[in-house]
């Protein structure tokens, strides 16, 4: 018997008060009956104190997992919110061009890494924008220095102060094709960084591209006394490129090689076959390039002593242009050198590459 209303654990029932129930039939046998109850009997004053203090100690627990999950969602809400907010403090800052803006990682999850990247952007954007007043302020320079000349000839000869010369005229030609060169070696640049450079791809041997510079810089070198060697490893596959890009980049090279090269040294053109393309060195017995400036050789119009020369013509962006000229065709251009035993660059080239 299960106890309600009147019934009570051990009571006996008569046979009519069972009549007045719901048979329990299990295989064709009653086994037992159902009985209305009624009202439920009345509770003694230990079990009204036992519900009540469970009653009570649901209502504490409630309310303390209540309390508990407040200050865990305010305490996380602080905890999520507080990142954000000075995300957004320094995003504005940088809209407004401060971008020197640094946020506190406070955590390893996403919000840390996503104040971590911001960080790097900064620093990477504060970078660029150093770079891009220091270039403005090269390229002003480099583009008043001929201009000055051109305008101070002109001056002279339109109020008679010079005659008419052939090495007057001479002069102005030559500051007007500087101007022309370091305005071509801008728009190259401004190509390649946005991905508009125009290659047109072949396949080419790179033993013809070593002797291709070699044969157009052979009169220079054999006058300033400098042997111009070529040593290309035999059957070399052939490399997709564009070959007149590829004559720039190595013509500058070897150009800067001649220049800091003394009579009596050697430069040599040298090919490689390497796993997927092929290795263009080369190489030189000059003065080499002291480890300070060796890391900057590529920035553009970098000051060095042997990493950049300005005044024999040059633009101060050679290098950089060949870097983005490989790195247009896949490639990579590095340089390992000595002081006072020479440089070498390498040209590292993939054997097959999309078409550009």
């Amino acid at each position: 018997m299960v106890p309600a209303g009147p019934y009570h654990l051990g009571d006996f029932l008569s046979p009519d008060e069972l009549a007045g129930g719901v048979e329990i039939t299990i295989d064709e046998q009653v086994v037992g009956s159902v009985l209305t109850a009624g009202t439920p009997p009345e509770l003694t004053p230990r079990e009204e104190l036992f519900l009540e203090r469970i009653n009570q100690a649901l209502l504490y627990a409630a309310l303390g997992a209540t309390s508990l999950a407040l200050f865990l969602s305010l305490f996380l809400a602080r905890t999520l919110t507080r990142p954000l907010h000075e995300l957004i403090a320094a995003t504005r800052a940088m809209a407004q061009g401060d971008l020197e803006q640094q946020v506190a990682v406070r955590s390893q999850d996403e919000l840390g890494e996503l104040a971590a990247a911001f960080n790097q952007m900064s620093v990477r954007l504060t970078r660029a924008n150093e770079l891009r007043r220091q270039m403005t302020a090269d390229i002003a320079h480099d583009l008043r220095t001929p201009l000055t000349v051109i305008k101070g000839y002109t001056e002279a000869l339109r109020d008679g102060d010079l005659p008419p010369a052939t090495a007057t005229f001479e002069t102005i030609y030559q500051e007007a094709e500087q101007l022309n060169h370091l305005i071509d070696d801008l728009r190259t640049l401004s190509l390649a960084d946005a991905g508009e450079l125009t290659l047109h791809r072949r396949a080419t041997a790179p033993q013809d591209l070593l002797e291709r510079a070699a044969a157009a810089y052979l009169p220079q070198a054999r006058q300033l006394g400098i042997a111009l060697h070529v040593d290309a490893v035999p059957d070399l596959s052939p490399v997709q490129v564009d070959p007149d890009r590829l004559a720039q980049v190595i013509g500058n090279l070897v150009s800067n090689g001649l220049r800091y090269t003394p009579e009596g040294g050697r430069i040599t053109l040298a090919a490689r076959q390497r796993a997927d393309g092929a290795y263009l060195i080369i190489q030189d017995t000059g003065a080499g390039i002291a480890p300070a400036d060796l890391p900057h050789i590529f920035d553009r119009f970098y000051r060095g002593d042997a990493a950049r020369e300005t005044n024999e013509g040059e633009s101060g962006l050679g290098l950089a242009i060949a870097k983005s000229l490989v790195e247009a065709h896949g490639g990579a251009l590095s340089v390992s050198s000595t002081l006072g035993e020479g440089s070498a660059f390498v040209i590292a080239l993939p054997a097959i590459c999309g078409t550009v």
